[in-house]
């Protein structure tokens, strides 16, 4: 079978610093171009691009291998990929240049490489060596750091047009020596681009890390680093049983509050026409978005039901940025926001539609159990609550964004936690609701649906 004129095998591989590889000679910058060629012209259909391990050439990378004609390519750079596409895939002429035709000595190098890989990897675990991956899961810490401090200090932003470390340095109010080193590293992590002494930002960061840019996200990711924060204190929390720096929403200045909905707003705005298509308007004329944050769940579904109004019961320190976010989507006539507190005010009445995103983890089964009662009776006969959130499989252990995001809430919250299938359905029916069941959506989060 071919689905496929062709198929590209395309080594991605990284190993540990010092040691030769694909993916330290340019093989992610040679796969993105090759898929950005292939688009260009058409090709996206006829040639299948596959990023894998180790092809056994280590030291001649980065290389690929042609199907069916069987055709291995060593050394090929970015820079080769357009000669490569038009000759091989759109002449049928291999580019021979780069091309591997001796086949005896072809397997020789494959064979002794991973002989000499193999040997490594049994005499590394004779010695009691911890695994790479292993270590590279304690450290990740590292990059992170680097990169949040970077964000932090908006260097990204200082060197958008090219810049040495003594000018950022001089611009950021911080340490000649100390922002080399930072700017080195995060050379090193490909943000920068170093050259001559001068550093700017990657693509990627001048897309992302750069204030002003289109899609500027740093507000939004400096949300992390108040999860650092709070991170920090996990041997504590466990030892505690809760949080022990907990802060009630309302204590929290806008250094954090700010960051947390931007982030919850870029994450809604990618999801929110996934829960849309999900749970269909309909015929809804009134929705409740409870914790609505930013609105951008609201906006979704006013957006896709023009008879639709919308109102966001929110905090006071909230409701302000999702009057913002409104506005600028022309439905201030079609979204409210109404100030309160969900876990213990009156939900009003007479919704036939009610949101539940990203909250329930917040809270303990208790106030689960107390909010889902106040839904209740806030929904119209026939109308249907919509939990969004992590919801995981029996055992707890998965899915593992689920597992994970349990100790965010461990380390963030008084007692709050991710919930199991189960335990929704339970709480959904004692509230009173019927017709229960799980939606699973692409991404971390899944949706409880119920009818009142």
């Amino acid at each position: 079978m071919e689905p496929f004129r062709y198929h590209v095998y395309a080594c991605e591989q990284k190993k540990p610093d010092g040691l030769p590889c694909c993916a330290a000679r340019g093989a992610l910058k040679t796969i993105d171009a090759l898929r950005r060629e292939l688009g260009k012209q058409g090709l996206v259909d006829t040639v299948q691009v596959t990023a894998c391990g180790s092809l056994g050439l280590c030291e001649r990378g980065p290389n690929l291998v042609v199907y069916p004609d069987g055709i291995w390519y060593s050394g090929v750079t970015a820079a080769d990929v357009p000669e490569l596409v038009r000759e091989h895939f759109q002449q049928g002429r291999p580019l021979e240049r780069l091309v591997n035709r001796d086949e005896n000595a072809l397997r020789q190098e494959v064979t002794g490489n991973r002989n000499a890989y193999l040997g490594m990897m049994k005499a590394k675990d004779a010695a009691g060596v911890v695994p790479d991956e292993l270590q590279a899961m304690i450290r990740g810490f590292m990059e992170s750091r680097i990169v949040l401090t970077g964000i932090e200090l908006d260097v990204f932003t200082a060197v958008q047009d090219g810049a040495t470390a003594a000018a950022v340095a001089a611009a950021r109010a911080t340490e000649p020596r100390a922002t080399a080193v930072l700017l080195d590293a995060l050379a090193a992590l490909e943000l920068l681009v170093k050259q001559d002494g001068s550093y700017r930002p990657a693509p990627v960061a001048a897309r992302f890390l750069v204030a002003g840019a289109p899609d500027d996200a740093t507000t939004a990711l400096k949300h992390n680093l108040s999860l650092w924060d709070r991170w920090s204190t996990l041997t504590a929390c466990v030892r505690a049983g809760t949080s022990v720096s907990y802060q009630e929403m309302t204590e929290r200045d806008a250094s954090w509050t700010v960051p947390f909905i931007a982030a919850m707003h870029r994450n809604a705005a990618l999801r929110a026409p996934l829960v849309v298509r999900a749970v269909g308007p309909g015929g809804a004329l009134r929705l409740l978005d409870v914790g609505g944050g930013s609105g951008a769940y609201a906006i979704a579904f006013a957006q896709a039901s023009p008879s639709l109004r919308a109102e966001i019961f929110d905090l006071p320190t909230v409701t302000p940025i999702a009057r913002g976010h409104i506005a600028a989507a022309g439905l201030a006539d079609r979204v409210t926001t109404r100030d309160g507190d969900l876990r213990q005010d009156d939900l009003g009445g007479g919704h036939d539609l009610v949101l539940i995103s990203a909250i329930c983890h917040m809270l303990d089964p208790a106030q689960n159990q107390d909010l889902l009662r106040r839904v209740h009776a806030a929904l119209q006969p026939g109308g249907r609550v919509v939990i969004q959130d992590h919801v995981l499989d029996a055992d707890r252990t998965s899915p593992r964004a689920g597992a994970l995001f349990a100790v965010n809430m461990l380390v963030g919250t008084q007692a709050g936690g991710t919930y199991s299938e189960d335990e929704y359905t339970a709480w959904l029916t004692g509230a009173g609701f019927t017709d229960v069941r799980r939606v699973k959506l692409p991404g971390p989060s899944d949706l409880m649906i119920a009818r009142r």
